[in-house]
């Protein structure tokens, strides 16, 4: 048993990060598209966010809280952004998860850092439930579980 507990931890320490993504797009029940930036801002530097996507060669601005910088008037009243605890942001945009292109890059910028997610076609968005994230990872628990089995009988 204690084998068991000594390769799930392991397994947990090599796999559960790099499922882990800094960018996550989904659609909430009400149809909103929204944008989780998971980016560890530097030490001592000012918080700024940009989010933005890109259909083709143009970049399109959708929020930001950086001075002189300005999004796209379509987006004015339709995006928020929420600081997430412990680090990043989260961008909800009312009404557009039926306008995802094919091929839409999502960015997200935090204090110059950048990150991105490419949506290859508005099917491959999820929901953005607690189930579906349960779903993510819990073929890691079952592996657990049966290694627990296995090497316990």
């Amino acid at each position: 048993m204690l084998n068991s507990l000594f390769v799930c931890g392991v397994l947990g320490v090599l796999l559960v990060p790099a499922r882990s993504q800094s960018v996550t797009v989904c659609v909430e029940d009400d149809r909103d598209l929204r944008v989780d930036c998971l980016i560890k801002p530097k030490p001592n530097k000012i918080s700024s966010y940009e989010f933005s996507w890109s259909s083709g060669t143009k970049e399109t601005l959708i929020n930001t809280n950086v001075s002189g910088s300005v999004a796209e008037a379509q987006f004015k009243d339709k995006s928020a952004v929420v600081e997430l605890e412990p680090h990043g942001y989260r961008m909800t945009l009312r009404d557009f998860a039926d306008k995802v292109q094919r091929n839409t890059i999502f960015m997200c910028k935090i204090s110059g850092q950048v990150k991105s997610l490419t949506v290859e076609n508005r099917d491959q968005l999820q929901t953005c439930s607690a189930v579906s994230m349960f779903l993510k990872t819990s073929w890691f628990w079952m592996a657990c579980l049966l290694s627990l089995y296995y090497t316990h009988s």
